[in-house]
């Protein structure tokens, strides 16, 4: 599986190249192509699993540093909270900086709609293939679950960074789809829930194990389920709320690691918690994390969180990150998190480093991202009970799931159990609230939190909330609740207005 993602990729670029050629030289038109062309290509089903897998295989691209600095997307994951920090004035820890022209606000906006484009090209082929060509029970419901779920996975994540981007549900065919109109409140995110919704009833409930890594029933009803709350947290609708809790009830088999460390090592990879997690590529040979997985050939593994919390020679001199001192001050020093998470002395990351293995050059690592855990959906459930009236014992009693876990790795009584005796939905809320920041701290999950506690009404963001390690915090409300559209789409699309402030 890890293999198949970047050579998807290349097959893509290549038909795209070959389709791009001869449509535009009109000396060729009589010409016998050099390669497979569009019409030639989807005549088996193998044709259909390696479009899909090239629709995954463009995420690889979200998760590299080694190419430049300026281009590559991993600190708009990790630096806009209050978990992470810098020695230096990233644009994404300061946000004052960030500006519609940023080359890593392009290329972050470029590769989500890449990643759209292509699960849009899977979706229309899938639909219009002859009868006969799937041989496989079910790999047809399963390839067109797969690109719903990618796709979804792709407005789910525009929606939280960009909030009023375009919404591309169909492929581009014609020159009146130039030009989409942006959109408005919610419309990303609820086009997210509608893919997650679709692909949770074509999914399979798992995957052999060469397959391992492709999203699965749990995958899209852990990721149905997250965006429903976040779509609650934006509007205040209970009902959404509800409907997560039953999305969350419909995950079978996941449960909790019982090391925590096991999240985030090289060797334990796809475990029982892992709902969703990126195949950290291994190259054909050919293994060279300066090119873009669009460059004609597999071309290496990931940076990934590594990357910038290692403080490897490949960050040619810019800042690692490191934990701010609210996020090491957090943790109970006996609980076994902490440690397992960050020093405390120095407060260098040590989640994704401690147990990572490097490729063979020693400048990218093999060790995959953890996008859904199980530990995220209990927590979120717990959110969607007490956020909805439920049980408040029932809340805190899904909290305790996640203390009780990181208590018994260590032997000792911390973290206690919370008392299940509590009513106070506010106090149980902060319980919530701090949890997710220690449980999931350094996973590239805290902005999207910040962001829709803060549109809730539940926190107020401000500099002195972010704990940075530097003195140049420039942070507005509304404005840096989205990121700027960038130039390369509103300077050809007037129909895409750019967000407030910028």
């Amino acid at each position: 599986m890890k293999t198949v993602f970047i050579k998807a990729s290349a097959i893509f670029v290549v038909l795209l190249s070959v389709i791009t050629y001869y449509s535009c030289d009109k000396s060729n038109l009589n010409l016998l192509p050099h390669g497979p062309t569009e019409q030639s290509y989807f005549t088996q089903e193998s044709d259909f699993t390696k479009a899909v897998l090239g629709v995954y295989a463009k995420m690889n691209d979200l998760f590299w540093y080694n190419a430049c600095q300026t281009c590559s997307t991993m600190p708009i994951f990790l630096l806009p909270g209050d978990d992470i920090t810098t020695n230096a004035d990233d644009e994404f820890e300061i946000f004052g900086s960030i500006q519609s022209s940023s080359g890593r606000v392009d290329y972050f906006y470029k590769t989500w709609y890449q990643i759209v484009a292509r699960a849009n090209v899977v979706l229309q082929k899938v639909a219009e293939v002859p009868d006969g060509i799937y041989q496989t029970p079910n790999l047809k419901d399963y390839h067109k679950g797969e690109a719903l779920f990618l796709r979804g996975y792709a407005f789910y994540n525009l929606w939280n960074y960009f909030g009023t981007s375009p919404l591309d549900t169909a492929r581009v065919t014609s020159a009146d789809q130039f030009t989409p109109p942006g959109t408005n409140g919610t419309q990303l995110l609820d086009q997210a829930i509608s893919d997650f919704t679709e692909a949770a009833t074509l999914l399979p409930p798992s995957w052999d194990d060469a397959n391992r890594g492709r999203v699965t029933q749990n995958s899209a009803n852990g990721m149905l389920g997250k965006a429903l709350v976040f779509r609650a947290s934006a509007t205040g609708t209970t009902a959404d709320y509800t409907s997560a809790i039953a999305a969350f009830d419909k995950i079978s088999g996941a449960n909790l690691v019982p090391n925590f460390g096991d999240n985030f090592s090289f060797d334990t990879e796809n475990n029982s918690e892992s709902l969703f997690e990126y195949q950290a590529t291994q190259a054909f040979g050919f293994d060279n994390v300066w090119l873009s997985n669009d460059f004609d050939n597999a071309v290496g593994n990931l940076s990934v969180f590594w990357g910038y919390y290692d403080n490897n020679y490949a960050l040619f001199g810019y800042s690692p990150f490191y934990a701010t001192p609210k996020l090491r001050d957090a943790f109970n020093p006996d609980d076994p998190r902490r440690d397992e998470t960050l020093n405390p002395d120095d407060r260098t990351i040590r989640k994704y480093v401690s147990r990572n293995k490097l490729d063979q050059p020693g400048v990218g690592s093999v060790n995959n991202p953890r996008l859904l855990r199980y530990a995220d959906v209990l927590l979120l459930k717990a959110e969607a009970v007490i956020q909805s009236g439920g049980s408040a014992a029932d809340a805190i009693n899904l909290i305790n799931q996640i203390r009780t876990r990181a208590r018994n790795m260590g032997g000792g009584t911390e973290p206690a159990n919370y008392s299940a005796s509590e009513t106070n939905k506010t106090t149980i809320m902060d319980w919530i609230m701090n949890e997710r920041f220690i449980e999931l701290a350094g996973e590239g999950q805290r902005w999207y939190d910040l962001r829709r506690w803060q549109m809730q009404g539940i926190i107020n963001l401000d500099n002195a909330f972010f704990s940075s390690n530097t003195s140049s915090m420039s942070f507005q409300l509304p404005k840096h609740l989205l990121l700027p559209i960038p130039n390369s789409e509103t300077d050809v699309n007037s129909n895409v207005p750019q967000n407030q402030g910028y």
